[in-house]
């Protein structure tokens, strides 16, 4: 690696860009030296420098696509380790190891906040592909989660301590995935590396858009069908109304069973009751049966005692709302997912992997920014990235 960077030195040096004339009021000094980074080790440029009332410049750093003395090979591996491994300083001890490239990790930190911000304008301004074939379903689904901040980003945001504070902010995770098969029982099978992400803090009304041009982004103009697979939060079906009219709206089944067993132990104090009930009306919902277990439930409760008649009126009512999206043997019939696994696996894999380790404390903008070249390469983008970088 050392011979191999010092033939790139010599090379380099020897092919300097055309003559640049200085500019009014620049001096040019020449040869000076610059210490650069690369991925076979330190070299040293010699190159033309102007300087003037607006500063210095260098037309050979900027040929050759430097940042802050790092060549564009190392700062790519610089920003992919330092968004998929645990840490910055892990990311720094991968390098070393595997590469023997020595970075500390403080400056892998800065690479990832200096670039973050064109590959997240460049992820969002991608062109659909025009060959993109016809795809019998898309769908979107959504989730958030918590991420750890410094105190500065928490200042009068109220949270679930004690005293009402928070320590976290919310984050919003979106997966765009396609399917074009069934296994042989008939079950859904996502297609192999479909999956994209965003990751953001935006309001919910600005996330909707950005996963809306995703979405179109991916080839939702020929999709024949589009689902979007939510938790039940509110916001995630505005959103869905909003963005995605036509879209067919799936709750989750498991967090519709998760409603179902709190339902059941408000209404019971009997263990087998609870069992009982929530295995029989659980076979319910997938038959298309969730108002018949609403009428049940509030038989039970106009008829008898109960543990939590406010919890049992609060589940009645959200089944209520949202029966229209938990028809599960209609959706199974038709071929489609039921669950948002995909999406809250996301959360896990893409924010919490990264964002949520033991001791870490981010701002808005530093979480942002690595978790946007992590939704980048689990969608294996990334070299697609640095390839239109470097031609630019």
């Amino acid at each position: 690696m050392k011979d191999g960077a010092c033939i790139l030195e010599s090379l380099l040096n020897a092919c300097q860009p055309a003559v640049d004339p200085p500019k009014p009021g620049e001096r040019c000094y020449k040869f000076r030296p610059k210490r650069v980074q690369s991925v076979l080790g330190a070299l040293t440029l010699r190159r033309d420098y102007y300087y003037g009332l607006a500063g210095g410049r260098a037309p050979l750093d900027e040929e050759l696509g430097l940042v802050e003395s790092y060549t564009p090979g190392l700062q790519r591996l610089m920003c992919r380790a330092g968004a998929m491994d645990p840490s910055y300083e892990e990311a720094a001890r991968s390098l070393l190891v595997y590469g023997g490239i020595n970075v500390p990790g403080r400056q892998i930190q800065r690479m990832v906040n200096r670039l973050a911000p064109d590959a997240k304008v460049w992820a969002q301004t991608r062109k659909p592909d025009p060959d993109q074939q016809s795809i019998p379903v898309m769908y979107v689904s959504y989730d958030s989660t918590g991420v750890p901040m410094i105190r500065d980003e928490l200042i009068g945001r109220k949270g679930k301590q004690p005293d009402g504070t928070a320590k976290t902010r919310e984050i919003k995770l979106g997966c765009v995935f396609t399917q074009h098969v069934r296994d042989e029982k008939g079950f859904p099978l996502r297609d192999p590396d479909s999956s994209s992400y965003l990751a953001s803090f935006a309001e919910a009304e600005d996330f909707g858009i950005l996963m809306r041009h995703e979405a179109f982004r991916r080839g939702m103009a020929k999709a024949k069908v589009v689902v979007v697979i939510g938790d039940g939060a509110a916001w995630i079906w505005t959103l869905a109304k909003t963005n995605f009219p036509f879209a067919v709206q799936i709750l989750d089944f498991y967090h519709a069973c998760e409603h179902l067993f709190s339902l059941c132990e408000a209404l019971f104090s009997d263990p087998v009751d609870i069992r009982t009930h929530f295995k029989c009306w659980k076979t319910s919902f997938k038959r298309n049966g969730v108002l018949k277990v609403v009428t049940q439930a509030q038989a039970l409760l106009g008829k008898r005692s109960v543990v939590d008649s406010d919890t049992v009126r609060s589940e009645i009512t959200y089944f209520q709302t949202n029966a229209p999206r938990m028809q599960y043997r209609s959706y199974r019939r038709s071929g489609y997912f039921i669950g948002s696994g995909v999406v809250e696996a996301g959360c896990k894999t893409v924010i919490g992997q990264r964002a949520k380790q033991s001791g870490m404390f981010w701002t808005v903008s530093g979480a942002e920014n690595v978790l946007n070249f992590r939704c980048l390469a689990m969608e294996n983008a990334l070299d697609q990235f640095w390839q239109q970088r470097k031609i630019a």
